[in-house]
């Protein structure tokens, strides 16, 4: 299947690439939540987390802590964000496989953290059960 990312890798779509190599490439997102925010791109277009191979996957997160150790050296920021939306209901708008890495700075002010909500008693347990793994 064809996506925006596997353009971009063709060179159909222009892009700022970081990396490149035989299982994925790196560009700069083009509406990024702060300067330097970062998309870790599988080279083949799967379509979610569950479809991506685990060789892939520990690759992807072996190049995030580079990215990780890029940003914090070059951008000097504090921390990062690791996001990945997996399924169109977690706002994942592009059907391939990719992992955000986010620069973030004491008082960037960005809000990208998840809203909570609270268990009822005894609910946490029973999760918990149907959960384990």
């Amino acid at each position: 299947m064809e996506t925006i990312f596997t353009k971009i890798l063709k060179g159909e779509i222009p892009s700022v690439k970081l990396h490149e190599d035989e299982l994925c490439f790196a560009i700069l997102d083009i509406n990024p939540v702060n300067k330097g925010h970062l998309l870790l791109i599988t080279n083949e277009p799967y379509p979610d987390l569950q479809s991506c191979p685990d060789e892939v996957l520990a690759h992807l997160i072996r190049l995030a802590k580079l990215a990780d150790a890029k940003l914090r050296e070059h951008l000097h920021c504090d921390a990062t964000n690791l996001v990945v939306n997996n399924g169109r209901e977690s706002g994942q708008e592009v059907p391939h496989f990719h992992l955000h890495v986010i620069p973030r700075w004491k008082g960037d002010h960005k809000n990208i953290q998840l809203s909570k909500e609270t268990y009822t008693d005894g609910q946490m347990a029973e999760y918990g059960k149907q959960l384990e793994f």
